[in-house]
């Protein structure tokens, strides 16, 4: 008991000691300066508004028609195909598919007008020009042969049978909507727009860290307004395996998307999906009916 008490009075007086120092060392020291008021732009966020995500991924067509369907029953219905007019209701898809037959290989076109009058439509790339081509096949040989690769045979696969669409020269694709009907002379915007990729790799779930195979996703979305300010961006998710499917929606509940930014994969279509190339091609886009921006 002794013991514990002779412990007990060195260490308080330890403290003390310490206490003394530490008051002097500030003591000697100028005071603090008042801590500095940031400037805090609330109008940053006041406009922000949170649109309904739709998301899936998965080894075959099954793994995101779930989420397609209820994206598509968000947009509503009907499907308003290649009706030349401004509707009031009802969505747009392309499929790149066309009329029989399907496997045709189209010549990269810079911009893509196929779809601007009949659908609202029109995309562009920094690149050389946007396809529409099987994986392989056809007269033209597809992709296979579009692209001198003989792996992407096997390596993508359509959503909807039989034709993917790409950009040459390039891994970004720009959307802009029109009025239907307008020939691209009326600007337009959507109320959301979703995109079916195949075999997007990344992320790829080998955890952070520098060592081959980090997570770096490659697929992204970019949503903007007719003034060009970003209203949402995302990453598609990563399907397993070669030629996999993801899909990545998102829907407001007015006409507010006025152009959309893709960028699949994190490298030009053309070389080998390995070694941290992560090659991906599109396929269906589905997206609101043009609404002419007031």
């Amino acid at each position: 008991m002794s013991k514990l008490i002779s412990f007990l009075a060195v260490a308080g007086l330890s403290l003390v000691i310490i206490f003394s120092v530490l008051a002097a060392h500030v003591e000697g020291q100028e005071p603090l300066p008042a801590p500095t008021e940031v400037a805090f732009d609330q109008t940053a966020f006041e406009d922000f508004v949170v649109p309904a995500v739709f998301q899936a991924a998965g080894p075959n067509v099954a793994s995101i028609q779930s989420a397609i369907a209820d994206f598509r029953a968000a947009l509503g219905d009907p499907n308003n195909l290649n009706a030349t007019t401004e509707l009031a209701v009802g969505r747009r898809e392309i499929n790149w598919d066309g009329a029989v037959p399907t496997d045709v290989t189209t010549p990269p076109v810079n911009p893509f007008n196929t779809f601007l009058n009949t659908r609202g439509a029109q995309f562009t790339t920094p690149g050389v020009g946007l396809s529409q081509a099987p994986a392989s096949g056809g007269p033209q040989g597809g992709l296979v042969a579009l692209f001198g690769n003989a792996s992407y045979a096997t390596e993508f696969r359509a959503f909807s049978t039989s034709r993917l669409f790409t950009p040459v020269g390039s891994n970004v694709t720009d959307t802009l909507f029109f009025v239907a009907g307008s020939n691209g002379s009326v600007r337009a915007a959507v109320t959301g727009f979703g995109a079916v990729f195949t075999d997007v790799d990344k992320p790829d779930g080998s955890g952070p860290g520098t060592k081959r195979g980090n997570r770096g996703s490659s697929t992204l979305l970019q949503f903007f307004d007719v003034d060009g300010r970003l209203l949402f961006s995302s990453f598609a998710p990563a399907s397993p395996g070669n030629g996999g499917f993801s899909f990545l929606g998102i829907k407001f509940n007015d006409p507010r998307i006025a152009s959309v930014r893709i960028t699949a994969g994190n490298v030009a279509p053309g070389p080998n999906d390995e070694d941290g190339n992560d090659v991906v091609m599109m396929d269906d886009f589905i997206y609101g009916e043009p609404h002419k921006l007031p």
